[in-house]
């Protein structure tokens, strides 16, 4: 599998906002955001339900991945996508970054994929709390 999700009520864009507010609480910051919605509205004008993909990095843990492996950057950010669903909650979908940087194959980037995946896990259950 090479993610893992949680489902929230609540408005998107108060999603999008809980969701940054958790992953700062686990060193992360978003470097991008993408409004697939918007982007797809504007480019090929299709109508699509609100979808967002986050860039989130760490940068103490992206530092220790680029110094193990310079072309790691090509498997980073860690996304997080924020959709609506069909029935109107919203879903928070996570990579998993232990199977990505297990790509690799290197012990130290094994360690550091399992180190990323439970601060997201932790900011998943955060959401799954309320």
């Amino acid at each position: 599998m090479y993610g893992f999700s949680v489902s929230v009520t609540g408005p998107f864009d108060e999603t999008v906002e809980k969701v940054t507010e958790e992953l700062k609480k686990e060193g992360f910051g978003v470097l991008t955001e993408i409004d697939v919605k918007a982007t797809l509205k504007k480019k090929l004008n299709i109508d699509k339900r609100p979808y967002k993909i986050l860039g989130a990095c760490n940068p103490e843990l992206a530092n220790q991945a680029l110094d193990a492996e310079p072309d790691i950057g090509l498997l980073l950010p860690c996304n997080v996508v924020v959709r609506e669903s069909e029935v109107g909650d919203t879903v928070v979908g996570f990579m998993d970054p232990a199977a990505v940087l297990g790509l690799v194959q290197r012990d130290e980037l094994d360690r550091l994929g399992k180190e990323v995946r439970s601060r997201l896990e932790r900011v998943r259950d955060a959401l799954k709390a309320g």
